[in-house]
């Protein structure tokens, strides 16, 4: 076979190097044998798509563009990007920052290969310890958010996630400094938050809510005997698997239930507006893990209704209804949804937090029965006295429902003085024992009573009427029954006499 003429194949030249070729080389993730191990599959390539034999002279400069057919520089770039990803030199992500001009891909030991998403504190990204090869998240504090209250915040965080130790909540494992920036390292779990499961796959159903939602729990309950408070629990915050394993992450709003004196945020009304408790409103400086578990039963409503229990309006008039409105009632939603359920999430979200479930282990055994365990054969009483409504027949939703996409924190009100935010003012919310009149409610957010007969409880319009013809019915069922036999009997005598 005659042996192959050199100048059919597009030669590796010594030309002048791209934008991406100096930012790639200079990141440490590209070597230069690398380099041109790409440079001449991709450039074989371009010409084997032009069908030419030579689309360069060996003095061409490689960061101009020429009017015989040649690639542009960019393109070319991406494609040598793209060259790298396919074969794993790269991540995708690496080889998109890198083509936008930055080369600062790792932070101390850890080389960061994707984003993951943004924390309560700062930006989190995966990453791969140079050494030990293990894949980690890292949780890096901005720059520009480096004030002197947000590093003792995250330096906080590190403090308390460095002691932590449970299978249900997400573990640290390192924290360092490079270059000014603040970074904390933990593990990685693959999978996703729950925010974005229910988003993509819409409501759980019954069995992987209650699992979650109740590993949820055995973290908190964890994390409670361990003298914290989470503070900002929501979907967002609690990761998943793909084979169903649940862990609470970012305790970066965590609080020492007792002695807040250290925690620079004290005093302050910090949480989502979508799952914040009413007293984490009223009274933050005196929050306890009761409102965690009062999120937590926020969360479930979401994972099992697909809706959070308060949707539409703005930060200041979820407070509000948090504080005064009761939800729809989640069989609405889920109609077939089990009531002992519907009373396990009622007596998470009670707004006093002495009449709520008293622990977040009492939540995770309550919720086994549902997550995997032995159900109760014994029946409990049902109490609608949760919802604002009963579960109506299924109807269409017009509002979203969606969660706010940060953390609310802004300044409680002192006595007599009202509660500012966004510019607004509203006067905040009293604290009362008293029930709240459903008749008082938004009728934005009440269905008609008269498209749900039959499920009203105690003090709502239309209760005592159903109780009447309950009665009826009773009576009707108890006396055509005795009526029918005394016929009968009566009869049998008529016709013997007539023998």
């Amino acid at each position: 076979m005659p042996s192959r003429d050199p100048d059919t194949v597009a030669p590796v030249r010594s030309v002048k190097p791209s934008p991406f070729h100096a930012k790639a080389i200079l990141s440490g993730l590209v070597t230069e044998l690398q380099w041109q191990t790409a440079k001449q599959s991709v450039f074989e390539q371009l010409a084997i798509e032009r069908n030419v034999s030579n689309t360069r002279s060996d003095d061409e400069d490689d960061s101009s563009d020429d009017s015989n057919g040649s690639t542009p520089l960019r393109e070319r770039d991406e494609r040598l990007a793209s060259w790298f990803v396919e074969t794993g030199v790269l991540t995708r992500y690496q080889a998109t920052q890198l083509l936008a001009g930055r080369s600062k891909l790792t932070l101390g030991p850890y080389i960061i290969t994707e984003w993951i998403g943004q924390g309560g504190m700062g930006q989190v990204f995966k990453a791969v310890h140079k050494v030990m090869g293990r894949e980690s998240a890292v949780k890096v504090l901005p720059a520009e958010r480096s004030t002197a209250e947000s590093r003792e915040s995250f330096l906080r965080e590190i403090r308390l996630q460095a002691g932590l130790d449970c299978p249900y909540l997400v573990r640290a494992f390192d924290a360092g400094e490079d270059g000014g920036v603040h970074y904390l390292v933990t593990e990685y779990v693959p999978g996703t938050d729950l925010r974005r499961l229910i988003r993509k796959r819409g409501p759980l159903p019954t069995e992987q809510a209650a699992s979650v939602i109740m590993q949820a729990a055995l973290g908190l309950d964890y994390a409670h005997r361990q003298g914290l408070v989470h503070r900002d629990v929501k979907p967002g915050n609690i990761l998943v698997t793909p084979e169903g394993h649940a862990k609470v992450s970012d305790v970066g709003l965590a609080a020492w239930s007792m002695g807040l004196d250290d925690d620079p945020r004290a005093g302050k009304i910090v949480g989502t507006v979508d799952y914040i408790s009413p007293e984490q409103i009223r009274s933050p400086s005196q929050v306890g893990p009761a409102s965690d578990i009062y999120s937590l039963g926020c969360t479930m409503y979401y994972a099992i209704c697909g809706k959070v229990p308060y949707p539409g309006g703005d930060s200041l008039s979820k407070c509000r209804r948090h504080c005064e409105e009761t939800p729809w009632h989640p069989r609405k939603f889920a109609p077939e949804l089990d009531e002992e359920l519907v009373d396990i999430i009622g007596d998470m979200m009670e707004k006093d937090p002495e009449r709520r479930i008293s622990s977040a282990a009492e939540v995770a055994l309550r919720l086994e029965p549902w997550a995997g365990g032995i159900a109760d054969i014994v029946d409990r009483p049902t109490d609608n006295q949760h919802w604002a409504t009963p579960p109506p027949p299924a109807e269409e939703e017009t509002s979203d429902g969606e969660e706010l996409s940060g953390p609310l924190n802004i300044s409680p009100p002192q006595s007599g003085d009202l509660l500012t935010a966004s510019g607004s003012e509203i006067v905040p919310p009293p604290v009362t024992d008293d029930s709240i009149d459903n008749s008082q409610l938004s009728g934005s957010y009440l269905p008609s009573p008269g498209i749900m007969p039959g499920y009203y409880p105690q003090g709502v319009p239309g209760y005592q009427g159903r109780s009447a013809g309950l009665a009826v019915a009773i009576t009707l069922a108890i006396a055509v029954p005795l009526c029918l036999l005394v016929g009968a009997i009566l009869g049998f005598i008529f016709r013997a006499s007539m023998g």
